[in-house]
C-alpha cells in the first residue's frame, strides 16, 4: 500500500471501465484523484456511453478508500472545458498535480456508421489525450507522469494496413487515433525527458469493458450473424490473443498504471506496455 501516497492524479474517462478501476486502484494506493467524464452519448457511437449516476458513484469508490475525489462532466474534445475544470480540480485539492492518466476513447464500429464516426472517433481517441495532456502540462513538474491508452487494436493496424470493411469508418479513426496516440506519447516522452516527467504509453488488448461488451464490438467479431450475443461473441474473442483468454480484465491494466504512476518507474519513460495475453505474437 501507499505506492503513490499523496499524488494527485487526473484521470479521463474515469466514471466506468478501466478509467474507474485506474482511479479506484490509485485510491487505494494513496492517491487523490480527478475524475473527468463526458457522463452523455455521441450520436455515432451505437452503444451507450458513461452516465452521471455511474461518474458519481465512481467518486464515492475513491472516497471510500480515504482519499479525496473531485469530479466533472468534461468532454475532452473541449480543450478550454479541460483547462477550466482541471484548474478547479486542482485548486481543490492543494494545487498540485503529479499524474496524467489520458483515458477516455470511444470505438464507433459499424459498415453503416456515417463518416461522422471518423471524426468522433479521432478527435475523442486522439485529439482528446492531447488535449488532456496539454491542459495538465503547466502543472507537472518533476517526477510527475502522463500515462496513455492506446490499443492493441492501433499496432496491428500500423503492421497489417486494413481498409474498409466491417470496421467502418468509426473503426478506422479509431485504429488510426490509437496509432498516433503511441507515436505521440514517445515524442513527447523525449521533449519531457529533460524536466524528468515521464510519458508512458499502455496498449490493452480485449479489455472487459462496456466498450467490447457492445453490439457494435459483436458484430465484429462474429460478422457471420445476424444479432450475435456475449455468449456468441465469446466464443470468437480468444481469436485475439496468443493466450487462451477472451479478454483481460481492467484492473490488469490498473496494475501496469499504478506502476507508471509510482515512483517506482522512476527512470521509465518512452515505452510501450502491451496488455494483450500475446495478442502481438499472433501479428
Amino acid at each position: 500500500m501507499g505506492r503513490v501516497q499523496d499524488k494527485v492524479v487526473l484521470i479521463t474517462g474515469a466514471a466506468r471501465g478501466q478509467g474507474r478501476s485506474h482511479a479506484v486502484k490509485l485510491a487505494e494506493e494513496g492517491a487523490d484523484v480527478i475524475l473527468f467524464d463526458i457522463c452523455h452519448d455521441i450520436d455515432t457511437n451505437k452503444y451507450p456511453l458513461a452516465t452521471p449516476h455511474e461518474l458519481t458513484e465512481a467518486g464515492l469508490e475513491v472516497e471510500k478508500t480515504g482519499r479525496r475525489a473531485v469530479t466533472a462532466e468534461v468532454d475532452v474534445r473541449d480543450r478550454s472545458a479541460l483547462t477550466r475544470e482541471l484548474a478547479n480540480a486542482v485548486a481543490e485539492l492543494g494545487g498540485s498535480l503529479d499524474v496524467v492518466v489520458a483515458n477516455a476513447g470511444i470505438c464507433p464500429l459499424g459498415a453503416d456508421v456515417p463518416i461522422g464516426a471518423f471524426a468522433d472517433a479521432f478527435d475523442v481517441d486522439f485529439v482528446g489525450v492531447v488535449n488532456t495532456v496539454h491542459s495538465a502540462l503547466p502543472y507537472l513538474k518533476s517526477g510527475a507522469s502522463i500515462i496513455t491508452t492506446g490499443s492493441i487494436a492501433g499496432l496491428v493496424a500500423a503492421s497489417q494496413p486494413a481498409a474498409g470493411g466491417p470496421l467502418g469508418p468509426g473503426g478506422a479513426g479509431y485504429s488510426f487515433a490509437k496509432q498516433l496516440v503511441d507515436s505521440y506519447t514517445r515524442t513527447l516522452a523525449a521533449q519531457l525527458a529533460p524536466m524528468s516527467i515521464r510519458a508512458n504509453v499502455i496498449h490493452p488488448t480485449n479489455c472487459n469493458t462496456g466498450m467490447l461488451n457492445s453490439d457494435p464490438m459483436y458484430k465484429q467479431f462474429r460478422p457471420d450473424l445476424e444479432h450475435p450475443t456475449r455468449d456468441d461473441a465469446l466464443l470468437a474473442f480468444p481469436a485475439m490473443q496468443a493466450m487462451p483468454v477472451p479478454y483481460v480484465e481492467p484492473e490488469d491494466i490498473s496494475q501496469v498504471v499504478c506502476f507508471l504512476a509510482s515512483d517506482e518507474s522512476r527512470y521509465v519513460t518512452g515505452s510501450r506496455f502491451r496488455v494483450d495475453a500475446g495478442a502481438m505474437l499472433k501479428f
